[in-house]
């Protein structure tokens, strides 16, 4: 018993000596609708509504920004009109948080196109530096 009581704490010792802490990936502000309350009860204007629809079994159809332009499913070319709405030279400040994107989706969509539009807004990187477009996310009442 002695023996594995050794073990254990030394392949506990070797883990906490070799754990890394790396940079979180996926840091995300976004604010989520409470069950059944329809709506978030702050006053922030949105500027940009982020509509995505599915074609009923999940898959993505239409990518549209403010009910007015569609990207179809290029979610490379909503990121371009994110940059020229936004900019990219610095991002937003810590003063200002820049704008709000509320995002509304189907129920029945797969959940890779709801990873891939936030992906889109939040920001990229350029080489090693990561380049912050939108940092503020919220999602709008689901749709019945």
């Amino acid at each position: 018993m002695t023996a594995l009581i050794d073990i254990v704490f030394l392949l506990l010792a070797f883990f906490v000596m070799t754990f890394k802490v790396s940079a979180q990936e996926g840091d995300f502000n976004i604010k989520m609708p409470t069950p059944g309350s329809g709506a978030l009860s702050d006053s922030t204007e949105l500027p940009m509504k982020l509509r995505l629809k599915s074609d009923g079994n999940g898959n993505l159809e239409n990518i549209s920004l403010n009910d007015s332009l569609s990207f179809g499913t290029d979610f490379a070319s909503l990121r371009a009109k994110i940059v020229e709405t936004v900019g990219d030279t610095s991002g937003p400040s810590s003063e200002d948080q820049g704008p709000e994107v509320e995002i509304d989706l189907d129920y029945d969509l797969h959940y890779k196109y709801v990873i891939q539009a936030i992906t889109s807004v939040t920001g990229y990187k350029s080489g090693d530096n990561v380049v912050r477009l939108v940092q503020r996310i919220k999602f709008a009442p689901v749709r019945k």
